[in-house]
């Protein structure tokens, strides 16, 4: 496996696969990898030739400084799984590599419909930030193919709404939650957790589970049900932040009639912010 760190060498670099008909698939991590990534990488490597993923943790599309600092960073450890998958390249750029100016001064993508909605809204900056890096390696890679887990499904669709509306000729896909045993979704964020707050995590996905239960047996009052699970995750210790059932292509509010819905959620657990969602077919 070839690890890179500027931006010069991976250029060249697929410029020559690209030269000699290799397909490219890309996948683009924060570090910190876990199964769930490995399940994006191996997906990856069935679309395409040769397999790049990234190391980058992103400042742009932190809204806190301390989230920052301390997200989790093992690099040793990461190198040693994607050599074990077989990788073909590591992309581990620094910070000024990515933004040789000030963040503030640098160009920015900005996708309609989710800048103010949900994890846009609780997370101001966060989707402008992962907008702009997404493109930023778009441009540097030209990959055929890109993978991103659907469980960060708000960011998945904006990807995909951004590619379309640039004309990028990627096929950005999508690779359902990869869950523990015992439904928690698998996250970097999840070593936050202290063992106490390990064994309430899983209540926040049975809450989602129960929610498309009761819509899948008819019901429509979906503000009451969002606030019935709202309580219940209150009452076994979870901090407030969001839960809405919404339609899937625009992420609006769902209504009465509404097909082809998700319900998406947020909550604090201690020092770890949780997200999720499922889908509730029509």
């Amino acid at each position: 496996m070839q690890i890179m760190s500027k931006i010069d060498d991976l250029r060249h670099q697929c410029k020559q696969w690209q030269s000699n008909n290799k397909s490219i698939g890309l996948v683009m991590t924060m570090g910190n990898l876990h199964a769930g990534h490995m399940e994006l990488i191996k997906a990856a490597g069935k679309h395409a030739d040769q397999v790049i993923v990234t190391n980058f943790v992103n400042p742009m599309q932190f809204d806190r400084e301390e989230d920052l600092r301390a997200y989790p960073r093992t690099m040793e450890q990461d190198t040693l799984l994607l050599e074990k998958a077989k990788v073909a390249l590591l992309f581990a750029p620094t910070v000024e590599e990515i933004y040789p100016s000030e963040i503030e001064q640098v160009s920015q993508v900005q996708v309609p419909g989710f800048v103010d909605r949900l994890e846009g809204q609780a997370r101001p900056g966060h989707f402008v930030g992962v907008a702009t890096v997404v493109t930023k390696v778009f441009n540097m890679v030209q990959p055929d193919v890109a993978v991103f887990g659907e469980k960060d499904i708000q960011q998945l669709l904006m990807i995909q709404k951004m590619v379309r509306d640039l004309n990028m000729p990627i096929d950005v896909i999508g690779l359902p939650t990869v869950r523990e045993s015992d439904g928690l979704a698998m996250s970097s964020r999840n070593n936050y957790l202290n063992d106490e707050e390990r064994s309430i995590a899983p209540k926040f996905h049975q809450v989602l589970s129960k929610i498309v239960k009761r819509v899948e047996a008819g019901e429509t009052d979906y503000r009451a049900l969002e606030n019935e699970a709202i309580e219940e995750l209150l009452g076994y210790g979870f901090g407030k932040d969001y839960i809405e059932i919404c339609r899937i292509h625009d992420f609006e509010p769902a209504q009465a009639g509404d097909k082809n819905l998700v319900v998406v959620a947020a909550a604090w657990l201690g020092k770890a912010r949780l997200i999720d969602n499922i889908k509730i077919p029509a």
